[in-house]
């Protein structure tokens, strides 16, 4: 008796996971309102902030010792220049970067094993401002939806008018998957306007997003 009262009273796992998402979907909803009122292309500006944000902890590109002990003076400049860019970006978050880069090979390898030395923190960094700015991007996703309704696109061999804004189910669903869950939805639930959300948050990263699905005719429709 108590085993069956007790998820009712307080409510089964997957009740209680969605309750926690709720609040997250209603800070979503508040801010897409907002950006109604917003001309179209502060979406795209919100994005290549967030982007500019995440290329901080992409690899750093710098060449070998060998090549940097084999290069001029002019070139070594160009080269410690790019590797101060970068740690400018980074100096707040990982203070033990050196203070300067200095256009000699000795201290651009200092920087490279330096970064080297916090390139493992990227990972969790990452997430981190990712789950910060969600509730912000997939707002910025529902207004785009919503700014497509009635515009029509050739897909498939197919006109096809655009009429999907994303439901608060399909908001709940694609917090889920973000955050590792399994977001098991009906069909006609909007699957694929779910995946959109995921899909570009993740793409901010600059890291690549993969969508698999078993439908031929979905990821050939989905694709366009």
């Amino acid at each position: 008796m108590i085993q069956w009262l007790f998820p009712k009273l307080i409510g089964g796992k997957n009740d209680r996971e969605v309750n926690r998402i709720r609040p997250t979907v209603a800070r979503i909803n508040e801010i897409e309102e907002k950006l109604a009122t917003q001309p179209a292309d502060s979406l795209l500006t919100m994005t290549q902030s967030w982007q500019k944000h995440l290329a901080r902890y992409h690899k750093l590109d710098v060449p070998p010792k060998l090549s940097l002990e084999r290069m001029g003076e002019e070139e070594l400049r160009t080269v410690a220049a790019t590797v101060e860019n970068r740690f400018s970006t980074l100096r707040q978050e990982f203070p033990t970067l050196p203070k300067s880069v200095q256009p000699t090979a000795a201290s651009i390898e200092q920087a490279k094993a330096s970064f080297h030395g916090i390139s493992g923190n990227f990972a969790k960094a990452r997430a981190k401002y990712l789950e910060k700015i969600l509730p912000e991007a997939y707002a910025v996703v529902k207004n785009a939806a919503r700014r497509l309704r009635s515009s029509q696109h050739l897909i498939n061999g197919q006109t096809m008018t655009w009429d999907m804004v994303h439901f608060d189910v399909q908001l709940i669903g694609g917090i889920a998957i973000h955050r590792g869950m399994i977001a098991e939805m009906q069909t006609g639930e909007g699957k694929t306007l779910v995946a959109t959300l995921p899909v570009y948050l993740n793409a901010l990263t600059g890291l690549g997003v993969h969508v698999v699905t078993v439908n031929d005719y979905l990821a050939r429709r989905d694709s366009e």
